[in-house]
């Protein structure tokens, strides 16, 4: 049987951490910055962890 190919979409939009937690950026970040308070700003630049289903199925497309 041949290897699953790594989806190249969600390799570029999730990142594995060294522990194996997936994490992703905040839509909207780039977008109309002026009206947005310094404190969603700066939330929006960390990256959020996803869990539960979503971060299974894109462990799978991401290959691991």
């Amino acid at each position: 049987m041949p290897k699953q190919k790594t989806h190249r979409g969600a390799s570029k939009r999730f990142k594995r951490s060294k522990s194996g937690k997936l994490f992703h950026h905040m839509s909207n970040y780039f977008h109309k910055n002026i009206k947005k308070r310094p404190k969603a700003k700066r939330q929006a630049r960390q990256g959020k962890e996803l869990t539960g289903g979503q971060a299974k199925m894109i462990k799978k497309m991401i290959g691991d």
